[in-house]
């Protein structure tokens, strides 16, 4: 019988099955360790908020949002033409594979056009959180301290 260390390194090859390490090997293969947020995932319970998160998350949820890339108005232009060519295809998986092949082989000069549309809604969502945080600062969303949106 085999003496085993009880000390080994975290960084070593033979990772041990403690508490401490990210993984642990069962059988000569890596398992992930399930941590805390993935078993209230599984379990369906959802953590409790304090009203200063619930109030955080109401204005966070009028924060603008992040405008589209480049490639996603080029997937607009793209899935029209490819309905049109190819009617029988209804999964967005080949119309989503074959905008990318063709995305990959386009030229620079050919991506110009949807790289300015980026470029042009990237500097409207820049000066949409401009203002938004002018606000925030300016204490506009303090009137929504109330957990209730109702009035009685």
């Amino acid at each position: 019988m085999a003496k085993t260390r009880t000390s080994r390194s975290r960084n070593s090859s033979s990772a041990s099955a403690s508490t401490e390490s990210p993984t642990k090997q069962t059988d000569g293969k890596m398992a992930l360790r399930v941590t805390s947020s993935e078993r209230t995932k599984k379990s369906g319970r959802k953590p409790k908020l304090t009203a200063s998160k619930k109030k955080a998350a109401k204005i966070d949820a009028m924060k603008p949002k992040k405008p589209p890339t480049a490639f996603f108005y080029y997937l607009e232009d793209f899935r029209k033409e490819f309905q049109e060519q190819n009617p029988d295809v209804k999964s967005m998986r080949d119309v989503g594979k074959a905008c990318g092949e063709k995305w990959k082989t386009m030229t620079y000069e050919e991506k110009v056009h949807y790289y300015d549309i980026a470029t042009e809604k990237r500097a409207e969502f820049d000066r949409a959180v401009a203002e938004f945080e002018k606000r925030k600062e300016s204490g506009e969303f303090e009137e929504f301290e109330d957990d209730s949106d109702f009035y009685e």
